[in-house]
Formats: C-alpha cells, structure tokens, sequence
C-alpha cells in the first residue's frame, strides 16, 4: 500500500518495549541495536556530564524496562549506571539524575540489583541539593528494607546497611545524616529495625549540635507509636471480675439501700482497677532499649544546662530527661534544683515544667530532694493572691509527686492543702478533694481525723513504706478466701462435680425462676467472714493455700473480688459514721506516662472574657443571609421613595394627617378590599 508508513520501531520506544516484553526472542536485533545506541550515547555524556541529554534518559529508562528479558545482554547496565552517578552526581543535570535514579529504582524492583550497594549509593546521592530527589530516595530506601525484611529479618543486609548509616549520621552534610535519622525513625516505627543497637545510636543524635538533628532524636524518644496504641485498645479486658458478677454478688441478697449503696461503690472500684490494668499506650521500649540510661540523662543535663537553643527545644529536653529518671529511677540530684527555678505562675509552659518535676519523682529519690520543689509549688501557685486555674494548677502538680514519692510531703502542708476543700472555686475544691482521696489510700493518718472518711479494710492495711523499704510476701494476699471456699463446696457438689437443681411444680405458671450463682454468693458471704478472723490468722491461712495448691484463673478472680471488697467494706468495729467525700480523681491510673491533663485538669470550665464571647457570637453570625433584608430596588444607590419615608416618619409627625385619621373610621368593607389588595401586590413581588 502507498499509504503504508515505514517500519519506525528504531524511534518508536514504548511500542518496542511493549513488543518486546511480549516476545523477547523476535526482537534481539532491534534491542541490540538500541543498546550500542545507548553505549555512544554515554560515551558523549562522558564528555559533557553537566549538559542535559534527553535521548540518553529515554534510552536508560527502555533498558531499564526491558531488563529482565535480556539479562546476559544487560548484566553490567546497573553498574554502569550506579557508577555514572557516583562519579557525576554533583554535576549532573537535576532530570537526568532522576531518570538515572527511577531506572535503578525499577531494577531494583525486579531484583535485578543487590540491595546493600545501591542503598549505599542512594545515601551519597541524599547530599545532592535536590529536595524532590531527596524525597524520592528517602520513600524507596523505606520501602525497599521493609520489603528485604518482609518474610524474615535479613540479618546480613541489615547489619551492612545499618553500619552505613551510622556512619551517615555522623556526616558533614546536616541534610544527609538528618534523612538517615528520619530513615532509623521510621524503620523503628515499622517494627524492621526495633533493636537496642538501633536505639543507642539514635541516642547520639540528641547531642548534634545541628537543631533539626538534635530535635528529631528528642522527638523519637518522646514520640507515640501508633501501631502499638491500636493495639492495646483491641485487647479484651474480660480478665478478672466483670460488673455482671458484681451484680449477681449484691441481687442475690436482701434488697436494702445500704446493699445498693454498697454496689454502687464496689462499680466505683471496679471501674479504678481496670484503669490501673489498662496497659500504656505510649511506645517506651525505644527508652528502655537504651544501655546507660544514667550516663546518657547525665550528659543530657550537661547539654541542657549549657544550651543555647530555643525554649522549645530546652522544654523538650527536659521532658526527655524527666521521663528517663521517672522510668529507669535514676538518681539525677542536679535536675530537681534545675526545673525549681523555673516553677513560676508567669512562666512559659509552666504546665510542661510541672509535669516534668511530677515525671522525675520516685520512690527512690530522697524526699529531702524532691520536698523543696514541692515547698516552691506550694508557695508560688498554691496562694489566695492567684487565680483559680493557677492554684488547681499547683495542686494537681504537688498531687501527682506525691503519689510517687509520699514521703516528700510533711503532716502540716498536706492538712493545709486539704483545708481548700471549701475553697469558693470549684476547681481548687476538686483538686484538694484528689488529694484528699489520693492519702486515703496512701496513708489517711497524716490527714485531719475529720477527712479519714470511713474507715475500710484497705485504708487500715495501708501504710506509707519507710525510704528504702521493701515489703515482699512470701504468700498471695486474700487467697484464704480459697481454702474455705474448697471445704464448703465439697458436700454440695454431686459425682459428677455438677450441682444438682429441680423445679418444682409450683412453677408451672410461666413465671421466670431465679438461678443463683452459688460461687458468688460464697465469694460475698467469705468476705464477710473473713472480717471477724484476725489479720495473722488471715496471713497463715493465705500462706497454707499458696504453698498446698497451683491457683486456676478461676481462683484469681475470686481472690481480686475479696480485695477489691476490702475498698468497700468497713474496717471491724468500724460504722459508717459521715458521708465519704467523692472524687473524679479516684479512677485516675499512674502508669509511667503522666499527661498534662494530670496537671492541667480543670473540673469546671472557665468563664469566657467579653472579647471571646463577642468573637463567637460575631462567628455564629456570618453566615446569617437568610435573615438579611432584601432590596428589591433596580438602583441599589437611588433614594427611598416618599412612601417609604413616610413609613420610617415619626408617627407624632402623621397623626394629623388625612390618611392616618380616615383609617381609623374605614368601614369592614374597605378594610376587606385593602387587605386584598395588599396580598396581590406581595404575590406579585415574590413571582
């Protein structure tokens, strides 16, 4: 045919790469020839790297397609190409150096490359001024170790490739060792790289003296992870006591309004103990992978002490440092008259600072250290001379170190901050009742007798350890419950271990029949028992049951049910002589993680100023149009008409009028017809 163009397969790139990749064999001939193109191509780019080459980039980006087809032919093309970049990365132009990298990329992705040298390539090429390059880099390299490690850890890549990084972390260029970080960063996250050598060499970057290096590693160890937060939430609770076997224990006895009372206080505690098993949602095993936690906070301090950074970044370090003495309980003298001197109402992120000073308190700092930042909190927040907010502030932070540190507290400042329990603001009234509640539990004999509350068994048991104090049992607390329990269920349980049951034949009218649970009952009725026998008597019995048996679930169950009804009932002898002082604070759980909602939490919504509730209400305006009058006018400038004056006219000035004074003495007739007429002229308007 005429018409028929020639055979144009020779220019035609992607209908030869298509062809190609259906049939490799017919087509070695046009492949080779587009291969020696490439091969002259190069050898001018030689020449003149920095000049850009667009047929060249078509060419490498071909080959690199059709790769796997011909793998004798092109089994030097990667080195080559990784060589070219190596050697001109700096100068070469910024297309063509992409091009370069896109090909490799898509080699790489058909395995046609190993792996540890081009990741080390694609690290030198992070130096390269070119963000777009950088970004592209930084996603592959992710991708490309999650995949190496996807069905088993590659022990062999990973230990080269980390290596090489920590080396890059040490690089002159800021760009390069901040990318490799934030690789390290995103690796841990990921769950590929979450070992303790990873950790401690993120740890070095907390003493760069670039900042954006420098924040990057405070951020990883203060950051979330949240794979792990999902995680946790999933996680059933059905362990221990449900609020269903509450109800069986307190329905199966006389229906009474102490028995109601006595539920709904059991809920209570209930509802605190699975706040306290709740595991913690933030990631810390990146600090506790850390090998010298004291050496590093030491040298963490030095730094801050010296910094010359922004308080931002101070603010971090402090809460890094905070959170390492608080979980690996670090003896950190230094950092206690640090954080003083900033504890100040007018200072910036003062909330942050508090919380730091509650972080770094435990049980095994001295409370001689811990008891002047208490003193300072108290004097400088805790006055009638300051706000509201302020003063629920100071006792919210002076409640949080004591609830880990109890000795730094003297007798006489805690029944003084317990006298703010009437205070006018309700937000101190709450926060004095938490601290009220937290020494209940703690230690009610450094309260005032009036605010003990009633005496429980558990606030009878309860006793502040002495410093250094250990207390180990050599028995499970509450497990002579089990032994009695055991003897009493031996005559009721058949062969069979089924107990027996029958219904009558009065129960023929179709009414339900109550099925009580027997070993609910028993549980409810031992921990009455259980009051009357002396407290060695109880620990001998608890001691024979953990030496004599292996405990089922079964068994823990029943055991948390008796404690957790030592926090409701009262201590022998003991009557329920005033009202208990309730608390939102009484669910709080202390884990290792404090929140500023600990220090900042408010129990009643400050009172706006005029200019905020004049800004909401003009922002609950704006898009008010419906409401807005209309004007129907042709020329929105034109004047009002004497008829609308008239309208808008003092009506003193009308009533001598002639209109206003026959409208009065209208007949029902005209008055009709007016109407009338007026409904007309609105139907039209509105058409």
């Amino acid at each position: 045919m005429s018409g028929r163009h020639n055979n144009k397969l020779p220019n035609n790139l992607p209908q030869l790469q298509n062809l190609i990749k259906r049939d490799p064999q017919s087509y070695v001939e046009e492949f080779l020839q587009q291969y020696r193109h490439y091969q002259s191509n190069v050898q001018i780019f030689r020449l003149q790297p920095d000049k850009p080459n667009k047929e060249l980039a078509e060419l490498v980006m071909f080959l690199a397609q059709v790769g796997h087809c011909y793998l004798q032919q092109l089994s030097k093309f990667p080195q080559e190409l990784s060589e070219l970049l190596m050697s001109h990365h700096t100068v070469l132009e910024p297309d063509l150096r992409m091009t370069f990298c896109k090909a490799l990329i898509l080699l790489r992705n058909k395995d046609l490359i190993d792996p540890s040298g081009l990741l080390e390539l694609f690290f030198e090429l992070l130096r390269c001024h070119d963000k777009l390059l950088r970004k592209t880099l930084y996603t592959h390299i992710v991708a490309d170790i999650k995949n190496i490690n996807a069905k088993h850890k590659n022990n062999k890549v990973n230990t080269i490739l980390q290596n090489f990084m920590y080396t890059m972390l040490r690089d002159s260029n800021p760009i390069a060792a901040k990318i490799s970080l934030d690789v390290m960063g995103e690796l841990y996250k990921k769950n590929i790289w979450n070992d303790a050598k990873t950790v401690n060499v993120i740890t070095t970057a907390c003493f760069s003296k670039v900042t954006k290096i420098l924040v990057a590693g405070l951020k990883f160890f203060l950051g979330k992870d949240e794979n792990e937060k999902n995680e946790s939430e999933s996680e059933s609770e059905a362990e221990g006591p449900s609020a269903r076997d509450l109800m069986v224990r307190y329905s199966t006895g006389k229906k009474s309004t102490k028995n109601k009372k006595k539920m709904e206080k059991a809920m209570k505690v209930l509802k605190k103990h699975k706040k306290k098993k709740k595991p913690e949602v933030f990631n810390f095993s990146a600090i506790h992978l850390i090998h010298d936690p004291q050496d590093f906070s030491e040298k963490l301090l030095k730094q801050l002490e010296d910094s010359k950074e922004r308080f931002e970044v101070k603010i971090m370090m402090m809460e890094l440092i905070s959170r390492l003495v608080g979980i690996h309980e670090l003896f950190l003298f230094n950092f206690y008259p640090f954080v003083q001197r900033f504890l100040q109402p007018h200072q910036r992120e003062v909330t942050k600072i508090l919380l730091c000073a509650a972080q770094a308190s435990h049980q095994l700092v001295p409370p001689e250290i811990i008891e002047p930042v208490i003193m300072t909190i108290a004097n400088n927040f805790v006055t009638d001379r300051n706000s509201g907010e302020v003063m629920t502030v100071g006792i919210n932070a002076i409640k949080e170190v004591v609830a880990r540190c109890p000795l730094a507290i003297n007798e006489d400042l805690l029944q003084d901050l317990a006298q703010y329990k009437i205070h006018k603001d309700k937000n101190v009234m709450m926060s004095a009742r938490g601290l009220i509640q937290l020494f209940r539990n703690l230690n009610p004999q450094m309260l005032h007798k009036k605010d003990r509350g009633r005496p429980t068994e558990a606030s009878t048991e309860a006793k502040i350890k002495d410093y250094g104090e250990l207390e180990a049992k050599d028995y499970i607390p509450g497990a002579e419950v089990l032994e009695v329990e055991e003897e009493k269920k031996e005559g009721e349980e058949d062969e069979d271990g089924w107990e027996s049951a029958s219904m009558s034949d009065d129960d023929e009218d179709g009414e339900w029949v109550d099925v009580h649970h027997s070993s609910d009952e028993d549980t409810g009725e031992m921990a009455e028992k259980l009051q009357s026998i002396p407290v060695e008597e109880r620990a001998a019995k608890a001691a024979a049951v953990s030496s004599s048996r292996l405990l089922t679930q079964d068994d823990f169950k029943k055991i948390r049910l008796v404690q957790m009804a030592k926090e409701v009932n009262a201590a022998p002898g003991k009557g329920q002589k005033r009202k208990t002082v309730d608390s939102d604070d009484e669910g709080d759980s202390r884990g290792e993680l404090l929140t500023l909602r600990n220090i900042e939490k408010l129990h009643k919504k400050p009172k706006a100023d005029k200019e905020t509730r004049l800004a909401t209400a003009m922002a609950g305006r704006s898009d008010r149009k419906d409401f807005i009058k209309k004007r129907t006018k042709l020329n929105p400038h034109a004047s009002t008409s004497n008829k609308e004056k008239r309208r808008t006219k003092n009506f003193m000035m009308m009533r001598h009028s002639q209109n206003v004074r026959t409208k009065g003495k209208r007949s029902f007739r005209e008055k009709q017809i007016a109407l009338r007429d007026a409904l007309l002229k609105k139907r039209k308007q509105h058409k």
